[in-house]
């Protein structure tokens, strides 16, 4: 949360006054009283939240009452997204609160899910750079990890994306809706309920969030891509995908 939260590396605070929607930013669980190096328990990830086994969803639930109560909502338009482990988190999100969120869109994390018996359909907007040095594009977790406790045997982006794409009953051949020498994106349409499975693939950009600035935590590796905005192609994405 502390680092999803900053504008300087992520900008989704200027990016949710220039549209007007709620960002939340809620934190993991942390055995520091800090609440620093936090992680969500999303099934075969990660870290402390794994090891407790952490009710994140319980969690979840929680603030979506709280925000539902005390603030204006549009129940059909409730989105999830995060990076890395969060990414995770809203795989797990998706698996089990389907029918309260409308989206997710996951940056450098695949679907670790144990157990995923989404109750609808649920539109998925996957970002991954081939050259991620940590979740590896292919399955895996990558050497530059310092705490292998963070980590297990990642599920590959094409195996998340083919299992979505299965999930929701979407024609199994994918159209490009945008390609050049830096980044690939294609979309699974004819889904079930009217959600859509997308997937973009930069070149490079490593474990971080495109168009974006790489937080100290995470210096080293690649920096971040320009060749998509992260905050522009998934609001763009949700916007086209309530709740049905």
């Amino acid at each position: 949360m502390e680092i999803q939260s900053k504008e300087e590396y992520y900008h989704q605070i200027s990016k949710s006054e220039e549209l007007g929607h709620i960002v939340v930013f809620p934190n993991g669980y942390s055995v520091y009283k800090s609440g620093k190096i936090a992680t969500w328990n999303a099934g075969n990830c990660c870290g402390e939240a794994k090891k407790a086994n952490i009710d994140d969803l319980g969690f979840v639930k929680v603030i979506l009452g709280h925000l539902t109560e005390k603030m204006n909502i549009d129940k059909k338009r409730i989105y999830s997204t995060g990076m890395s482990n969060g990414a995770m988190m809203s795989y797990q999100i998706a698996c089990s609160m389907a029918n309260q969120f409308s989206g997710i869109t996951a940056v450098a994390g695949t679907d670790n899910t144990v157990d995923c018996k989404p109750s609808k359909p649920i539109s998925i907007f996957h970002i991954h750079a081939k050259n991620d040095d940590k979740v590896l594009f292919y399955g895996g977790a990558g050497s530059s990890f310092t705490d292998r406790t963070l980590i297990t045997d990642f599920v590959s982006v094409p195996k998340t994306v083919s299992k979505w794409v299965q999930l929701n009953g979407c024609h199994p051949t994918p159209k490009i809706v945008l390609q050049n020498k830096d980044v690939t994106c294609e979309e699974y349409h004819e889904c079930k309920e009217g959600v859509t499975v997308k997937l973009c693939v930069t070149e490079d950009g490593g474990h971080s969030w495109p168009g974006g600035k790489k937080p100290s935590l995470l210096l080293g590796g690649e920096s971040p891509t320009k060749a998509i905005i992260a905050n522009d192609v998934m609001w763009d994405f949700f916007k086209s995908h309530p709740n049905q």
